[in-house]
């Protein structure tokens, strides 16, 4: 027996060794001696599953480690089954054996597949309760004991009670998944954290150890689908040489149960398929997709679907051949009808009109099309009207295609919220779009609502990611970006949890259980967007300028189209700033229903955060601050700049409790952050002061460099 259980421990061990010490080439030994040498390289996240030291915690845990039951056999239950081998391997510091009947057995934790769970549990959810003296994990589904057993570890990681020990958790979405921008070089489009994950030179020959540690890291989370490639696809993916790669891919991701998805180019049948045209309509158009679509089954037989950019930003789609949307849609929806597979079809799509309001185009397109798409198709739509802006109202799509699934497309990486130097915690992000009230059927018609099914009974429901994962060591970048994939992860299984909670979640399970610490962590987690949105964005200014994503850019105004350009969007001119969206403008509000009309149709009531969204306000206006429109813009800047001290000081509070090498990874950049806050700071208040004609208010510094100055400083990353 004890030869047994050494041996256990031994295997437990080199599973620990191979999923966590693979470096971003795919070497797996050095990893963990430079885990020893250098510290937390961040590449464990969430996971890490470190000794558990308090002596009573330990003790009350062992009770339970006596034996893993796994009475039923499978790829996914043998991942849960290894996750939890290792994960109180590391916690506990003892081997656990693995038997496949605990009849008459305590002291363990076992699994049971329940095919007469509660039935207000989806196929996926679990319960975790004490019974008979072993912590039961049980669902309906494989899925749902994997799910179950990350549920206990980070129950564990967080040192919570075992006593009166019953957890019960169901997705509230049914497809959560990742958007991966990933291209076939290795580039990542949107991308701050290194190159692409997926080598596709190598496969399928060779698999990257680190595909196992990115599905673990999913899977842990409830994410069950993972889009491998750009939406601006190519056609390369639908080649059988990629189609095999894919496969190999798929064969990590299966384990976890995780389905595998691609992005597809619309135009593929010709450019690909030697066809003379990719009209959707064609009969032979038709056949070549539901040839591709089976090949691929027959690599990957739980492929999840296609998603689709079509008719957007220069990619090909149907109205090229004066067919709609759902007319492209409904044609590959047909190609997956005797398979499980589903069709992405994105809402992102604008012309190219210098008297058009961008804001409108996605619903002045689809929502003609409401009850048009295959049932087979979501439509899935960016969590606002532009382009994932630090700030923006909730897309007026939701609640107005009642009878087409709308999924939530939010953006994970870091795009206009400073790419891998500046803190920046999403989470408010995605709640506050999806606690925003559409009134669709009346009050309480949230958006999460529309996105989760539970308002207009779709059946199918999806919220996506755009990943910001590449292949840097601690997978973002950003030691803090990881918070971000935590948050979108947690809250695509349930949209009910707060950002407070998610937040002190990741710090116990990623940072630190000092309590000191850990509480100004979290304050400054929870502050970060509001103090990004002070110095780059304030009270309702947006900027998806085409120029320099990293750069201030507020003059930019030329671009191959008007709404590429800033001056599109800001407006700014001597009398005020801000694009008016009212009757008198753009009409951009009527999209909405009257109760959402109301709250942002008068200047004067308008909050403030939205005021700039929908309204052309003079330099010299008073707003409810007291402050002229003016000096409100002046205020933000400056002390949303100078906040970034504050969040520098929060940090070196909890240095104590924190990782000598992530303590000192988030300070330098946080120094970065406050230099380019100031960057943007000075970029914003020199230009509009151009139109303003006002001096900046009396307590604040004017800038040090002259408008031409910070220019010079932008166009450097413009040269090539």
């Amino acid at each position: 027996m004890m030869k047994s259980r050494f041996i256990t421990f031994l295997g437990c061990l080199l599973i620990g060794f191979k999923l966590f010490a693979a470096d971003p080439s795919g070497a797996e030994a050095s990893g963990a001696e430079a885990l020893a040498s250098d510290g937390d390289d961040g590449y464990r996240l969430w996971l890490k599953y470190e000794a558990v030291k308090n002596a009573s915690v330990r003790s009350e845990y062992s009770k339970y480690a006596a034996f893993i039951g796994q009475p039923v056999a499978g790829e996914i239950m043998q991942s849960a089954t290894q996750e939890l081998q290792m994960g109180l391997g590391k916690l506990l510091g003892k081997s656990v054996n693995v038997t496949e009947s605990f009849a008459g057995k305590s002291g363990g934790i076992a699994f049971k597949i329940e095919t007469n769970a509660d039935t207000t549990q989806r196929v996926e959810g679990y319960q975790i309760q004490l019974s008979g003296g072993n912590i039961i994990v049980s669902s309906k589904s494989q899925q749902g004991i994997l799910y179950g057993t990350f549920a206990l570890l980070r129950h564990m990681q967080m040192q919570l009670p075992i006593k009166g020990l019953n957890l019960a958790s169901s997705p509230k979405v049914r497809y959560r998944m990742l958007n991966h921008w990933d291209n076939p070089d290795g580039t990542i489009e949107r991308g701050y954290a290194g190159q692409s994950l997926w080598k596709w030179y190598e496969l399928p020959e060779r698999v990257d150890p680190r595909y196992a540690d990115y599905a673990r890291a999913n899977a842990s989370l409830g994410i069950n689908g993972t889009v491998l490639n750009n939406v601006n696809a190519s056609a390369r993916f639908m080649s059988q040489e990629y189609i095999v790669k894919v496969a190999a891919v798929a064969n990590v991701m299966r384990k976890y149960g995780i389905k595998t998805y691609l992005s597809v180019y619309f135009a593929a049948p010709k450019t690909l398929g030697g066809l003379k045209t990719s009209d959707p309509l064609d009969p032979q158009v038709r056949a070549w997709w539901k040839e591709k679509v089976a090949q691929i089954y027959k690599e990957i037989p739980d492929f999840g679907g296609f998603l689709v950019k079509a008719n957007s930003e220069g990619e090909p789609g149907p109205q090229d051949y004066g067919r709609t949307h759902a007319d492209g849609a409904n044609m590959l929806a047909e190609a997956f009808q005797p398979y499980e597979g589903i069709v992405v079809w994105r809402a992102f799509v604008y012309k190219a009109d210098p008297n058009a309001d961008r804001f409108k185009a996605a619903y002045e397109e689809f929502v003609p099309l409401d009850g048009k798409f295959d049932p087979k198709v979501i439509v899935q739509v960016k969590n606002g009207p532009i382009d994932f802006q630090p700030r923006e109202p909730f897309s007026p799509l939701f609640g107005n295609m009642p009878k087409t699934p709308l999924g939530m497309e939010f953006q994970i990486t870091q795009e206009y919220l400073g790419f891998a130097t500046h803190a920046v915690y999403e989470a408010p992000i995605f709640k506050e779009c999806l606690d925003s009230d559409t009134y669709v059927n009346g009050a309480g018609s949230t958006v999460a609502k529309v996105v989760d099914g539970s308002l207009h009974n779709y059946s199918r429901t999806l919220m996506a990611g755009v990943a910001n994962t590449g292949n840097s060591r601690n997978w973002t970048g950003h030691p803090l970006a990881q918070a971000n994939w935590y948050a979108f992860g947690r809250l695509s299984w349930d949209h009910q949890l707060s950002s407070e909670q998610i937040a002190r979640e990741w710090i116990a399970l990623t940072l630190t259980q000092n309590q000191k610490a850990s509480g100004h962590i979290t304050a400054l987690m929870l502050r970060s967007r509001e103090i990004y949105v002070d110095y780059n964005t304030p009270i309702g200014l947006s900027r998806p300028w085409m120029g320099v994503h990293f750069a201030p850019e507020p003059w930019q105004n030329k671009g191959s189209r008007p709404d590429w350009t800033a001056v599109y969007y800001h407006r700014a001119d001597s009398i005020g700033l801000g694009f008016d969206r009212t009757a008198s403008g753009s009409n951009a509000l009527a999209q909405y229903r009257p109760e959402v009309q109301q709250q942002w149709n008068n200047p004067d009531q308008t909050p403030l955060p939205y005021l700039l969204w929908f309204h052309h306000v003079r330099w010299d206006k008073k707003l409810n601050t007291g402050r002229t429109l003016w000096e409100e813009l002046c205020t933000r800047f400056y002390t949303g700049a100078d906040s970034v001290l504050w969040m520098q000081q929060q940090w070196d509070l909890a240095k104590p409790g924190l990782d000598p090498q992530v303590y000192a990874d988030v300070a330098d950049r946080l120094k970065v952050q406050r230099r380019e806050a100031i960057w943007w700071r000075d970029a914003w208040v020199l230009y509009l002061q151009t139109f303003a004609k006002q001096p900046v208010p009396a307590g604040f510094e004017p800038p040090k460099q002259t408008l031409e100055e910070v220019k010079k400083s932008v166009n450097v990353y413009l040269i090539r």
